[in-house]
């Protein structure tokens, strides 16, 4: 492809996948969730998109303040919403289910199986959830996958730039074939796609009222 380098200050392996999130957004989103939402990138995103109401958790207090400050209004005037909470901990007080929860390089900061079981219980019946995500190669398929990316990376950094997050970076320990299994387990019929830049995308919609 030919041209000059594309103007997105917010680019990197991460964000190139936020498309894939809003398309989900739809006509019954009448709430969304956002896990991990670091300074509101997304969910300012699936607002635009057309979600009803956006509520953004962050365990960093500094990154939440920024989302906040980039919203530019209220809760009531813009239909986002930031919480500082762990999303495993109870008292965080998500009480009510959403219609699509998100979480983009997050999952492997928190314990597979009870991170997925905490994220399957936020979606309402009917509700859709979406994992953007990182898993460590172990085989040598793995092996052979991650390093077709490299090229590509290198294409993308030079005509993109790349934008560095704020937010904290963990090790990721968990495979592709751990993560398969783990979705498997608990939200049956996902789909789980490998992705370009070492990414993922897991997809799965709860079962509807009555179904199941």
């Amino acid at each position: 492809m030919q041209g000059g380098p594309v103007s997105d200050p917010y680019w990197n392996h991460s964000t190139h996948y936020f498309p894939v999130l809003t398309r989900l957004v739809g006509p019954g989103t009448r709430t969304a969730l956002d896990v991990g939402c670091g300074e509101g990138l997304l969910t300012r995103r699936l607002r635009a998109a057309g979600a009803g109401e956006v509520l953004g958790l962050d365990l960093d207090p500094a990154q939440v303040d920024r989302a906040r400050l980039a919203a530019g209004g209220s809760p009531e005037q813009t239909g986002l919403d930031y919480v500082t909470g762990d999303v495993l901990d109870p008292l965080t007080g998500l009480a009510e289910p959403f219609d699509l929860v998100t979480t983009v390089a997050t999952l492997h900061h928190l314990p597979l199986d009870a991170g997925l079981r905490r994220l399957r219980d936020l979606v309402a019946p009917g509700g859709t959830l979406a994992v953007v995500g990182l898993t460590r190669p172990r085989t040598a398929w793995d092996q052979a996958v991650s390093a077709a990316a490299v090229p590509a990376a290198r294409i993308a950094r030079r005509r993109r730039g790349e934008w560095e997050h704020g937010s904290p970076i963990a090790e990721v320990t968990t495979s592709h074939a751990e993560l398969r299994a783990a979705a498997r387990q608990i939200l049956p019929g996902a789909r789980l796609r490998r992705r370009l830049y070492w990414r993922y995308t897991l997809v799965w919609r709860a079962p509807g009222a009555g179904e199941g």
